[in-house]
């Protein structure tokens, strides 16, 4: 079968990045890996997390968005969801707007990458054990080839993003360095 490949660019918004011990190694290899998606012609699809104001979408029972809305309080929307500049969607780039960790969760996702004909998707993202772990185990049960590119993901906890890319994800995904992907 005829792999059609898509970079999904995950959560790399200054809101997110900036709690991110190690953002600027992470922007980096993405940097790397959205040129040579360009270059080889793969489509780069960013994926953001965005709310409306006062966030009608957070149920009280959802623990971790609930304290993700103390965590952002204050902050503009469009401030938080901006993707890193280094990383910004070209103009004819798609950016898909998502609610919950997954980045087909309260998104048109799926319905983008079936639009396109992608079989493959290639995921970068912060952190590894949100988007990318949510993402990875959602795209695996669509029947999705994956890769993940470890260097282009990165984690507040080094020792959970080091078992979730050695143990974890080679269960459904190939994982590699993005030096080491050549589409």
């Amino acid at each position: 079968m005829n792999q059609q490949t898509a970079l999904l660019v995950m959560d790399m918004q200054l809101g997110i990045l900036q709690n991110m011990p190690n953002a600027s190694q992470v922007v980096e290899t993405t940097k790397e890996a959205i040129a040579k998606a360009r270059a080889n012609n793969i489509p780069v699809i960013y994926v953001t997390l965005t709310f409306r104001p006062e966030f009608p979408e957070f149920n009280p029972n959802n623990k971790m968005f609930t304290a993700f809305k103390q965590m952002i309080a204050g902050t503009p929307m469009d401030t938080f969801a901006q993707v890193h500049p280094d990383l910004a969607p070209a103009e004819n780039e798609i950016v898909v707007h998502k609610k919950r960790v997954s980045a087909f969760a309260g998104s048109d996702l799926e319905i983008v990458l079936r639009s396109l004909g992608i079989n493959h998707l290639v995921l970068t993202g912060v952190a590894t054990s949100g988007v990318v772990l949510s993402t990875l185990r959602e795209a695996a049960d669509k029947d999705y080839t994956l890769t993940v590119l470890a260097d282009c993901c990165a984690d507040r906890d080094d020792e959970v993003h080091r078992v979730l890319t050695t143990k974890v994800y080679p269960r459904q995904a190939s994982v590699l360095f993005v030096h080491e992907w050549n589409k």
